[in-house]
């Protein structure tokens, strides 16, 4: 699965990470960004609280994955599913409109209240998620 977001820098790298640690092995995730910006500082402070660790990892430009198939494209931010292309294989493409932590305010400290909330929404839409595709037939997808 890819997680997609404007600027890689949070939201996506948050997914990313949880889909990885919750799936428990069961799921591939990646994640990339329209335009790729440094991953946010409070988006490492908040993972650490989730149990996972996005120290050293970058921010990647969503061009590096098109040639790459994905069961499921899973669009973090309204910008980026204006703008995301098609992958091979037909991925089912989802959308899950998380506001972005970083516009809440100006300050790093400021903003870490919002980035608690967007890491809490995406870690539980995953939960429900991993349920469903572990669940249902064909992993989740239509036929």
């Amino acid at each position: 699965m890819l997680f997609l977001c404007t600027g890689n820098s949070a939201r996506s790298q948050i997914a990313e990470a949880l889909a990885q640690q919750l799936g428990n092995g069961s799921v591939r995730a990646f994640s990339a960004g329209s335009s790729p910006k440094p991953i946010h500082p409070n988006a490492i402070r908040v993972a650490r609280e989730h149990g996972v660790d996005l120290e050293g990892r970058r921010s990647k430009h969503l061009s590096q994955f098109l040639h790459q198939r994905f069961d499921h494209v899973i669009s973090l931010c309204d910008r980026v599913r204006e703008v995301c292309p098609e992958f091979p294989g037909g991925a089912e493409l989802i959308h899950w409109s998380v506001p972005d932590p970083s516009l809440e305010a100006v300050s790093d400290e400021e903003t870490y209240p919002a980035f608690r909330c967007a890491a809490a929404d995406i870690e539980k839409r995953i939960r429900f998620w991993l349920v469903a595709i572990h669940t249902t037939p064909n992993g989740g997808r239509s036929e």
